[in-house]
């Protein structure tokens, strides 16, 4: 009877990825109203979809192949919603992916714990020796949820780690614009040879707002904006100080020079605090491993005595 039913269990996943792919298939596909009237609206013929052009995450041949996923995925983001906040953090991270793409990413992430969480619990059932539909069942679904939430949790694990990188690059890259501002250059000059030279996260990040000037945004708007994207605080008051020596005419380098020597004190700073943090969390093998063993080999040769010397 065990066997039986694992079985059917097995039957039945089978069964569901074998639907997948039966209504996934091309023959099978539905086609959108928008596409059926696409042709009638526009002026030239519509490209072929193998040469169109797909989107940067890679994500647009996998939705077309899988329009299922594409309706899991806005479904996640009806059902979980903070669509605001991965926005937020998309353009924190500098990235070109959209919501939808991270929508598809999480589905992603919850077939692969689904498929993990029912793999050990069928496991855990052959090691046990019955099948409890219910445990497999609830690994399942734990699986699932932890795939959905672990893609968003990782997305901020991804742009703290940016943020910290850029602190990091920052102090080098005020000393090199200080002394390039010094030697003559203009600011726009500067910031394109020094983003150039230092490359990394926050380089890169001036490239883009350097592009953008090009393309006919103003530079100081465009700083700006690369400034808010990232919401360092040290990085905001940088652009600001060079965004106000550039309209008001006060002397740049100067400026430059004091905001690497604050950014280099906050981090000073912030490694008292992380020591301070590690301070404390080494007391605790100290106090409930260290300490209890110490005792017990102190008092055991008295208790042994003791209870020795009673009998």
């Amino acid at each position: 009877m065990t066997m039986t039913v694992l079985g059917a269990l097995l039957g039945l996943v089978a069964a569901g990825g074998l639907l997948l792919i039966i209504t996934g298939a091309p023959p099978a596909r539905t086609i959108s109203l928008a596409d059926r009237i696409a042709p009638y609206l526009r002026e030239t013929p519509r490209p072929s979809r193998l040469i169109a052009p797909t989107h940067a995450s890679g994500r647009g041949t996998l939705g077309r192949l899988t329009p299922q996923a594409r309706r899991i995925a806005a479904a996640i983001d009806r059902w979980v919603g903070g669509s605001e906040s991965v926005r937020r953090r998309l353009v924190a991270l500098d990235d070109e992916r959209t919501v939808e793409d991270i929508r598809f990413e999480q589905v992603v992430w919850a077939a692969i714990g689904l498929t993990t969480g029912a793999l050990v619990g069928a496991v855990m059932s052959l090691l046990s020796g019955q099948v409890v539909v219910g445990s497999i069942a609830l690994l399942a679904v734990a699986g699932l949820v932890g795939g959905v939430l672990g893609r968003d949790w990782w997305l901020t694990q991804q742009v703290r780690r940016r943020d910290e990188r850029m602190l990091t690059e920052f102090p080098v890259v005020a000393d090199l614009l200080a002394l390039a501002v010094t030697a003559g250059e203009a600011p726009q000059a500067a910031l394109e040879r020094v983003s150039r030279l230092v490359g990394g996260e926050l380089g890169r990040s001036i490239q883009r707002a350097l592009a953008d000037a090009k393309t006919g945004m103003p530079l100081a708007e465009s700083l700006e904006r690369m400034a808010n994207a990232s919401r360092l605080e040290p990085l905001s008051r940088f652009i600001d100080g060079i965004v106000v020596a550039m309209e008001r005419g006060t002397p740049l380098a100067d400026v430059l020079r004091a905001q690497a020597a604050d950014v280099r004190e906050q981090g000073k700073r912030r490694l008292l605090e992380a020591g301070g943090r590690k301070e404390v969390a080494m007391l605790v093998p100290v106090v409930f491993l260290v300490l209890p063993v110490t005792v017990l080999f102190a008092l055991f040769p008295g208790l042994f005595s003791i209870i020795q010397l009673s009998r």
